[in-house]
């Protein structure tokens, strides 16, 4: 069972600067424990790394009393983001009207069923569209957090947190 010093352990030095962020983004902050844990693990689902993952699930299991439902949510919220962030890149990038306008036909009636609260769901799916570099989707989940009461400092230690965790799973890789 992977811990997050050990995970950290494993970043050679030339990653030392990701080694010393990885523990000091998920420190104190703007967000809640549940914010930051779904965060965290979103971001590791989204960076694609195994032991990066495992670390971050049992390191929100021992922080939160409640940890499931924020690993559930943030597991959903990493599955539509890799489906929404292809996709709505794609009509970005493309730049067509007649994409625009077309009907995207995508199942998404988990971003309508959260386990945790909407707008914890919708700053986890805004750190991951971040790592995805998808534009669209990162204004688009940002307009709603902040419309649901989080403040720009809660959407910046979000995307804090994701930045540093992508780092870690490149680190991790090389």
């Amino acid at each position: 069972m992977a811990s997050l010093e050990v995970v950290r352990s494993e970043l050679a030095d030339a990653h030392k600067d990701t080694r010393l962020n990885l523990q000091a983004v998920l420190e104190g902050g703007s967000l809640t424990p549940e914010q930051r844990w779904g965060v965290a693990v979103g971001s590791a689902f989204a960076a694609r790394n195994e032991r990066l993952k495992e670390a971050m699930i049992n390191e929100a299991k021992k922080a939160l009393a409640n940890a499931e439902p924020v690993i559930e949510d943030a597991r959903a919220a990493a599955s539509l983001m890799g489906m929404n962030n292809v996709y709505y890149r794609f009509r970005h990038m493309i730049g067509k009207e007649s994409y625009s306008t077309k009907r995207p036909g995508l199942r998404m009636n988990r971003l309508a069923q959260v386990l945790t609260s909407k707008v914890d769901f919708e700053l986890v799916c805004l750190a991951i569209s971040a790592i995805n570099g998808c534009e669209m989707c990162v204004q688009s989940h940002e307009k709603v957090v902040l419309e649901g009461g989080l403040s720009e400092d809660q959407v910046h230690d979000a995307v804090r947190i994701a930045s540093v965790i992508h780092a870690a799973a490149v680190g991790l890789e090389s």
